[in-house]
């Protein structure tokens, strides 16, 4: 068995939105195709994937070194020990032939897309839900279905007044979340104060909200709005500071006694290592969001939870970053504490499956091969387009 073909396209995920730092208009990602010769139900195996957004798409990376590596390597070394399927982790060491280590840049993105792809197939290869192939492969063999999810939204836009916000978060509320999410530091310290208390009066006991920096405080910034949020009973404070300065996440400890969050914009078991051993962080409330798609993909993160097994973290305390299917099959997979969800934002690629509903907080993974990507129709057409 081989792999035919990989395949790339840089498509658009621009919306008018922004964060702290940044803004979507010009969004990109990329997606892939990685066409084998294994025939299933009369048709070639595909697996897809996809970076998350917040990145731009990594088409030339992939096309001028990645790509190739895999295609003129020899066939039979890309295989398991049982010559029936790929092995990521063979597959992953030849990307990664002839790279320096640290500076992880933006290779990251292109490794962890095409690492999903190829997870996808060798979960579809073996006639699988990727989450129950990581259960029997790296877990006691029974996964846990049922995910936590959370409604990532609260973005700054445009004619946004207090009313579309509470709109906006009551929707999410309807739709069965019972966590939801606001970005902080793009208007004044005042002005966030007044729109966080707004979403808090319409949400009911039970029901939480999170807050977003996106890495845009300096020390004195994260520390006053430490301070002011600490009035409120917050799911968590999130990415105050640059999210490689771990001197300011150590010292805000001092200054923040609920839940904190970071971690997305950490692309590297190395980076998440100096987090954990120099960023103060508290395994028994915060919260890590390494987000397998940016960061050399589930190699990578397999190699980053026995990191943290070594120094005392559950895997239950990480939800990462990103939205998207891969990180719901590792959380049901793998015991992770759940995943970020886009309930409106970035499509096709956020959401679940069609058939796929939000109660409580908790969504219930499907049996569908691989990641799941052909339950969610309007991704699908547009994967297809790609593979055809």
């Amino acid at each position: 068995m081989k792999i035919v073909e990989i395949r790339e396209k840089t498509l658009p995920i621009s919306s008018p939105i922004r964060n702290a730092y940044i803004d979507f208009s010009k969004m990109t990602l990329s997606l892939v195709a990685v066409i084998t010769d294994v025939i299933r139900d009369g048709k070639p195996v595909v697996g897809y994937g996809f970076n998350s957004n917040g990145r731009y798409g990594q088409g030339t990376l992939m096309r001028e070194r990645f790509i190739p590596r895999i295609m003129q390597a020899d066939p039979a070394t890309l295989i398991d020990d049982s010559g029936n399927n790929l092995d990521p982790h063979k597959i992953w060491a030849t990307m990664f032939s002839n790279e320096k280590p640290g500076g992880h840049g933006e290779r990251s993105v292109a490794i962890g897309t095409i690492d999903m792809a190829i997870w996808d197939a060798v979960a579809k290869i073996e006639g699988k839900p990727l989450f129950q192939l990581l259960a029997d492969r790296y877990g006691n063999g029974q996964p846990d279905r049922r995910v936590f999810v959370y409604a990532a939204g609260g973005y700054y836009y445009p004619g946004q007044d207090h009313e579309k916000l509470k709109d906006e978060m009551r929707s999410y509320i309807d739709r069965g979340y019972t966590v939801v999410k606001k970005k902080i530091g793009g208007a004044s310290l005042d002005e966030d104060l007044r729109r966080i208390d707004s979403i808090l009066s319409v949400l009911q006991d039970g029901q939480k909200l999170a807050v977003d920096a996106n890495g845009r405080f300096d020390l004195d910034t994260a520390i006053a709005y430490a301070k002011a949020l600490s009035q409120y009973d917050l799911f968590w404070y999130e990415e105050p500071g640059d999210p490689l300065d771990f001197e300011l996440q150590a010292a805000l400890r001092n200054y923040y006694p609920n839940p904190m969050a970071t971690g997305e914009d950490l692309f590297s078991m190395q980076d998440a290592r100096n987090l954990i051993r120099y960023g103060g962080m508290r395994a028994d409330r915060d919260w890590l969001q390494f987000d397998c798609a940016l960061s050399y993909g589930l190699v990578e993160y397999l190699r980053t939870l026995e990191m943290l097994h070594e120094h005392g973290w559950s895997r239950a305390r990480c939800i990462p970053h990103g939205g998207h299917q891969m990180s719901l099959n590792i959380a049901a997979g793998l015991g992770l504490g759940g995943n970020e969800s886009y309930p409106d934002l970035f499509q096709p690629f956020g959401g679940f499956p069609d058939t796929v509903k939000v109660e409580h907080g908790f969504i219930t993974m499907p049996d569908l091969p691989g990641i799941g990507f052909e339950g969610k129709a309007d991704l699908y057409q547009v994967m297809q387009q790609l593979s055809a």
